[in-house]
């Protein structure tokens, strides 16, 4: 874990990709997988790229299909040249980079795999001075982490000369039980603090920034509670589909995929406390007291405040766009949640009383991430308004797909007379700061690197959001939903909406 000084704060650095980074190797079981290639790979070239890795740096790749070190070398920048949205192939840092990519194949069931994969972290230390410094990323099926885990400790890598650390990918567990189970054999060979549960959406610049925006301005922590807060919405809107996932979806959902990890991760960084310090337990201490004062739900609870949807086929664009039931690898009477809402409450003193709305979908109107923060509006109407508009006195935080923050209030209309109407104040990462933000693995892999867990899920925190969730998990198991209930390219099902209105409230369309 960083060890920090009693009064140092990792946030305080500008260029927090400026620290010291050691060198290290990171072994990526599931190196052939769709998250390597896509993420994990150009994110690791953009961070040698801008000269933010040690000299020593180097990547072990893992995966049944027969590779040299050279074939996985030109596989990999076929990966970074596709998938690297905003950085071109620079042949020179391209060609040190490479130099550090090695692979070794086999089965994980393969205890000759572990011991193979020793042997090279042995040479890869010698011939680079990693220091004995290694970095596991479990990219695999999540019915894998156990057994990989248990690979490395068989093998003699889950201690050595230098520090030894576990990256493990969402899902953590099914339900509160399994996510146990799955801590405790993780911990028969990693300690909890060597363990970096990843949610990339706590990596992403625009929820790191909440942290900035409420804790380093005096504007808006005094009104950060239920005397002028009156309602909290966070959505997770996707506009595709399961593309080809369906089958794997089919076992998760959208409770489960999104709301579980994500969302409340989202939900308990907006809603927690200040901390002591920034410090990476404090951090996560107040992240985690916040999860468990979210108001469990009694079964009758789950009916009112909880709205699960599928999509069903539509017309969007021109073109005929498939419900859940017709995508490949899904049953037709699939029961599984594309959509899911749901009404939380947190049972503490500064959030008694103001619900927070959490939406996420597939096949949804528009693909968008943003946290909407609604204050109460004026206790006297003393104006004519040009709209009856309910979003004023609204903040908005964008967390994709365009990063930034936005405050909606009444102004004056030019003219004689006082008609007021609807305003927007405006900021924007790309314009007001001119330069890239670092993308979500960018920022993640690094923390893991240096050893900064701030933005990384602790046991208590994946235990704590299972309790929230289980109980709607368990009322919709036993439940028949009439599915479909919306139609892609919609909002949802209508039943969301009437859940808000009953508080009177309505969703913001983004």
């Amino acid at each position: 874990m960083l060890d920090l000084m009693p009064n140092e704060n990792p946030f305080q650095d500008p260029l927090r990709f400026e620290r010291q980074v050691p060198e290290c190797v990171i072994v990526i079981f599931g190196a052939n997988g769709d998250l390597t290639k896509r993420k994990l790979l150009p994110a690791l070239y953009r961070l040698a790229f801008d000269r933010r890795l040690a000299a020593g740096f180097a990547v072990v790749g893992i995966s049944r299909t027969p590779m040299s070190d050279d074939q996985f070398r030109d596989k990999m920048r076929e990966s970074v040249e596709q998938f690297s949205e905003d950085t071109k192939l620079d042949e020179e840092v391209w060609s040190a980079f490479a130099r550090g990519l090695y692979y070794v194949a086999g089965d994980i069931g393969d205890a000759g795999l572990y011991q193979r994969l020793n042997q090279k972290l042995g040479a890869i230390e010698t011939e680079r001075h990693t220091g004995g410094n290694v970095l596991f990323y479990l990219s695999t099926q999540p019915s894998q982490y156990a057994e990989i885990a248990h690979g490395i400790g068989a093998a003699g890598m889950g201690k050595g000369n230098g520090w030894r650390r576990l990256v493990v990918e969402k899902p953590f567990g099914h339900d509160l039980a399994s996510a146990k189970e799955l801590s405790n054999r993780l911990h028969e060979v990693f300690d909890e603090s060597d363990v970096y549960r990843i949610d990339h959406y706590l990596g992403k610049e625009t929820v790191q920034n909440i942290l900035a925006f409420r804790f380093g301005n005096g504007i808006f922590e005094p009104l950060w509670n239920r005397r002028y807060i009156n309602h909290v919405q966070i959505t997770g809107a996707e506009s595709i589909g399961v593309e080809g996932r369906g089958a794997y979806y089919q076992e998760a959902g959208a409770l489960d995929d999104m709301i579980q990890n994500h969302l409340l991760q989202v939900m308990a960084t907006v809603a927690m406390e200040p901390s002591a310090s920034f410090r990476a337990n404090s951090v996560r201490d107040e992240r985690s007291k916040l999860l468990r004062s979210i108001r469990p739900m009694t079964p009758d609870e789950v009916r009112q405040n909880a709205v699960p949807g599928q999509y069903g086929p539509a017309r969007i664009g021109g073109q005929d766009v498939p419900g859940f039931r017709q995508e490949p690898g899904v049953d037709p009477n699939s029961q599984t949640n594309t959509y899911a809402a749901v009404t939380f409450f947190v049972d503490n003193w500064r959030w008694a009383g103001v619900p927070f709305y959490v939406r996420t979908g597939k096949r949804l109107a528009k693909r968008v991430s943003e946290i909407a923060i609604q204050f109460n509006s004026a206790p006297l109407h003393l104006f004519n308004q040009d709209s009856g508009d309910p979003g004023v006195n609204l903040l908005i935080l964008r967390i994709q797909p365009e990063e930034g923050i936005s405050l909606k209030f009444l102004s004056k209309r030019p003219g004689s007379g006082m008609t007021l109407r609807p305003v927007s104040m405006d900021f924007n990462y790309g314009s007001s700061f001119g330069e890239r933000s670092p993308s979500a693995y960018e920022t993640l892999l690094l923390d893991a690197i240096v050893g900064d867990p701030t933005l990384y899920t602790r046991q208590d925190m994946v235990e704590a959001s299972w309790s929230v969730v289980e109980p709607i998990q368990n009322v919709w198991r036993e439940t028949k939903s009439e599915f479909p209930n919306y139609p892609a390219g919609s909002w949802g099902p209508a039943a969301a909406d009437v859940m808000l209105a009953r508080r009177g409230h309505v969703w913001r369309k983004p």
